[in-house]
């Protein structure tokens, strides 16, 4: 299983469109990992990268640090910032720099 500081684009291209389980205090939320984007270059190897997740309505995910679940790419905490609501839910980003 790779750390966070070992992550790169590489990881999540192939699980775009896939969920997520997010650890939000007591309960678990799902959210879609809908857009996985190079963001030029950055520290860590391949360069900096942004992921786009949608959420459902509720509940609301204030900017704080998440626990991330995925079979394949296991359990990592991410700092996660709402950046929109649509007709659906609201969506949150993460970015690798």
């Amino acid at each position: 299983m790779r750390t966070l500081e070992q992550l790169t684009i590489d990881d999540f291209k192939p699980v775009e469109g896939e969920v997520f389980s997010v650890s939000a205090g007591n309960e678990a939320v799902d959210l879609m990992l809908v857009e996985v984007k190079a963001m030029g270059s950055g520290l860590r190897e391949g360069g900096a990268f942004s992921l786009l997740w949608q959420g459902p309505s509720d509940p609301f995910l204030p900017q704080s640090i998440y626990r991330f679940g995925h079979d394949g790419l296991g359990q990592h905490d991410f700092f996660v910032v709402p950046v929109a609501e649509k007709n659906v839910g609201f969506q949150y980003e993460v970015i690798f720099t």
